[in-house]
């Protein structure tokens, strides 16, 4: 991260020449590495043991009903609460908030060694469930109930199409090409050359990818985070208080119910984070890309980042404490 920003601050016209690699709302560089670090956890997944997630039905409802309701909710909440004299700031704070996270939460699951298989079926479902929901959401949220806050409500157009562009660009990529190849190597050279030979010769692309996702982040944004840092922290306050409440509550709630370790923290990681990649995407094509919705949403991955990083901390800290359903 202080790379990136040295980067971005050091090197003439940085955000400019990384602005310059996008097409339409995508940040080439920056889709590399997402695409690039999903791809290993993604070859490890075991993708017929996907459906026995539906033998876990309670955690599954337990699950949606804190991601879906409670996780838009808070958002809301905490938007209204901290940014309701930024109005911009805050229509791009409730934005995130209408979406769980399909791409990061992947590689967070990852470093805490959560089940591979469950989260992959949880983000597969929360892509299908964003695709569909997203834009009614935004509806009931920006038209209907900013009103009874004493705020103006807002019209937000966003189409199928647009929301499935980005899930199939972020998520869809890596995961044909990790069905791909486990099937087809498995094929030729068999299970055991691909779990001992071919996933540990790909698997350190994962945080290789993470670095150079960060510094480019950074380096993108290294002057905006200078040049107003007072916005930052306070678009940044209310956005660590949502994950750190929604992974502890999910975390809790699941072990409360007997869940092992690997699935209590697939779990939580899926419930805390946030689709910034549509945000932003959204935000830029209804409010423009200098907007202060725009300008919240790209704050967004600069705070995940590192609260995410503590949790995964977080989650490795009480592994150790977990005396039972290890």
């Amino acid at each position: 991260m202080l790379v990136g920003v040295f980067i971005g601050n050091i090197v003439p016209n940085m955000d400019q020449k990384l602005d310059a690699l996008s097409y339409g709302t995508t940040n080439i560089p920056l889709a590399i590495g997402l695409i690039l670090m999903m791809y290993p956890p993604l070859t490890k997944v075991q993708f017929s043991k996907i459906p026995s997630i539906l033998s876990k039905p309670k955690l599954l409802l337990v699950s949606f009903f804190i991601t879906w309701i409670v996780g838009p909710f808070l958002m809301f909440l905490l938007a209204v609460l901290f940014l309701k004299d930024y109005p911009e700031y805050m229509t791009g704070l409730i934005i995130i908030g209408l979406a769980p996270c399909i791409a990061m939460v992947i590689v967070w699951n990852e470093l805490a060694d959560g089940n591979r298989e469950l989260v992959a079926g949880l983000v597969g479902i929360n892509s299908l469930l964003q695709v569909f929901f997203f834009s009614s959401y935004a509806y009931f949220y920006l038209e209907i109930v900013l009103p009874y806050f004493g705020i103006k409500g807002l019209h937000l157009n966003v189409s199928m199409a647009e929301i499935a562009q980005t899930v199939g660009i972020y998520l869809g990529i890596p995961f044909v090409c990790a069905v791909i190849s486990r099937t087809w190597l498995i094929k030729q050279k068999g299970e055991e050359w691909f779990t001992k030979i071919f996933i540990p010769f790909v698997s350190p692309i994962t945080l290789i990818s993470l670095l150079f996702t960060i510094v480019v982040m950074f380096s993108l944004k290294g002057k905006m985070m200078l040049s107003i840092p007072m916005d930052v922290l306070t678009i940044a306050l209310p956005l660590v208080i949502f994950f750190a409440v929604m992974f502890v509550l999910m975390f809790f709630v699941s072990k409360k119910m007997g869940a092992t370790y690997s699935d209590t923290a697939a779990l939580s990681f899926t419930a805390s984070g946030n689709n910034f990649e549509l945000a932003i995407a959204v935000s830029i094509g209804v409010f423009g890309i200098h907007s202060g919705e725009a300008f919240a949403g790209v704050v967004g991955p600069l705070v995940e980042v590192p609260a995410l990083i503590l949790l995964v901390k977080f989650a490795q800290f009480w592994r150790k404490k977990w005396t039972t359903n290890p």
